[in-house]
């Protein structure tokens, strides 16, 4: 994959973060890099004063760094602000987070050696990932913490996993075959200052929602024929009426998945279905919209320089680290996901209670012996409670940091992480639905539309009918398993 700072995507991360795909730098990306290298060169020789290059950081700015002490300044600004805490990030999000950070440089606008980006490519291509405590950014000046995390491994200090195993960062480096590097001027903060961390979690939240949105609505499908529903409520007329995108997509997309079932075709007898049923679109179009307009907010943070200062003709001090556009996007996620969740639940609830679907309690044979599906339910309410806490925002809060200097920051990587967390939670009602809706089908006595059959029907290989009450955790872990890909 060739890297050139402005047209890296979401799916190009996915395949570097997850499937370890090799990546080089394209043609054009070291001019524009040198370009800048000289300017940081002429300031630090010249000692003209530019922050971070010959001045202190944060509240310190006004400290003057005189030129022999320039290197020794992004040493010890590493393995300060390596301050993290709690349990290491994933290793695809580290991974991730050192990609954006070499589309970042690759830009030519952070000012330092072509030779410190070829060391972040090497990391990735052979399989080097810094260990980083998840927590410690508060989103501006960026991910300071963890990203410094990532910088130290570079000249021999921290830690790293080496083809998944923990040793020191000096140890990992040899046995990679890569030459640990030292710092010049600027450098330390080039790697440290911006939005890598948080942006690499939103992305790859971009990458499972839009995999698992598809799965919440064809788990829905497969409900509204265990529940014998109507698709009268998806019809074009009413979404016209009332056109917003997402509303309009999902129904369509309803209408498509249970055409040709028998029951519907029959007429349902139903005058109307309740809401978790006939309102889907309404409830489900907007979340579709969200993870839409969070996509297009992550692709521009991908591919921007958000290091501090920049580089241009002369080194500029300005915001661009700054992680207000994914705190809020991914507060905004985290919502729109709670919600698929929310819905979800309610319409296992109503696939559980036999008063209201109309099939055996708890959607098994000889219920009182067996309780079925009943505690599976409680997972799903509890994991839908779980996301009503984590969906409050994190973009709401700011602490003033750095002796004030840095007195608004955004709480973006807490937003990310929290979104991730929520995100997971969701696979797992969804995957609940999927078997609760699949017991019910066969109980049928119609055939569902063809569409529901094939997905019955996969489901059904790798998960067998309950006959039984069976521990339940090891079908919900492999209908996750089904769920890597639309079912």
């Amino acid at each position: 994959m060739l890297i050139d700072g402005e047209s890296l995507t979401i799916d190009d991360l996915y395949r570097v973060a997850c499937l370890n795909e090799h990546v080089e730098l394209a043609d054009g990306v070291k001019e524009n890099v040198e370009r800048s290298r000289r300017v940081v060169e002429e300031y630090t020789e010249e000692e003209k004063v530019a922050y971070g290059i010959t001045t202190g950081l944060g509240e310190l700015c006004d400290v003057f760094i005189h030129k022999d002490k320039v290197n020794q300044l992004q040493k010890n600004l590493l393995r300060s602000h390596s301050a993290g805490v709690g349990k290491h990030l994933d290793e695809k999000f580290v991974r991730a987070a050192i990609l954006l950070r070499i589309n970042s440089l690759a830009k030519g606008y952070s000012g330092v050696r072509y030779e410190l980006i070829e060391r972040l490519v090497s990391l990735l291509n052979k399989n080097v990932v810094p260990y980083v405590p998840e927590k410690g950014s508060v989103g501006a000046s960026g991910d300071l913490a963890p990203l410094a995390h990532i910088a130290l491994v570079l000249t021999g200090e921290g830690d790293a996993f080496h083809n998944g195993k923990l040793m020191s960062a000096e140890e990992a480096l040899k046995a990679a075959g890569i030459e640990k590097i030292e710092l010049k001027a600027k450098e330390g903060l080039a790697l440290i200052n911006g939005t890598p961390i948080m942006t690499a979690i939103a992305a790859l939240c971009i990458y499972e929602s839009k995999i698992l949105f598809e799965n919440a609505l064809k788990a829905a499908s497969m409900s509204i024929e265990a529940l014998k529903g109507t698709d009268q409520a998806f019809i074009e007329e009413i979404q016209k009426v009332r056109p917003h995108k997402g509303q309009i997509t999902v129904a369509k997309k309803l209408m498509k998945i249970l055409e040709g079932s028998e029951n519907i075709a029959k007429g349902s007898g139903r005058v109307q279905d309740a809401y978790t049923l006939r309102c889907i679109p309404q409830v489900m179009g907007p979340s579709l919209e969200t993870i839409e307009y969070v996509e297009r907010i992550v692709n521009i943070e991908m591919n921007s320089a958000t290091d501090n200062p920049l580089i241009f003709d002369f080194p500029v001090s300005g915001g661009n680290f700054h992680g207000q556009p994914i705190a809020l996007a991914m507060d905004f996620l985290g919502i729109a996901l709670s919600e698929l969740g929310s819905i979800s639940e309610r319409r296992i609830n109503r696939l559980v209670n036999s008063h209201l679907s109309g099939l055996p309690p708890f959607l098994t044979k000889n219920s009182g012996l067996n309780s079925g599906f009943m505690i599976a339910h409680y997972t799903a309410a509890s994991l839908v409670s779980e996301n009503k806490v984590l969906a409050h925002p994190a973009s709401v809060d700011s602490i003033p940091v750095s002796a004030d200097q840095e007195d608004h920051v955004s709480m973006g990587t807490i937003a990310a992480r929290k979104c991730y967390e929520i995100l997971q939670n969701v696979k797992n009602i969804i995957a609940i639905e999927f078997l609760a809706a699949s017991q019910g089908i066969d109980f049928l006595n119609y055939r569902p539309s063809p569409e529901v059959q094939r997905m019955h029907k996969k489901i059904r290989k790798k998960i067998p009918f309950m006959e039984d009450d069976r521990p339940i955790y090891r079908d919900i872990e492999i209908m996750k398993a089904i769920m890597e890909t639309p079912v």
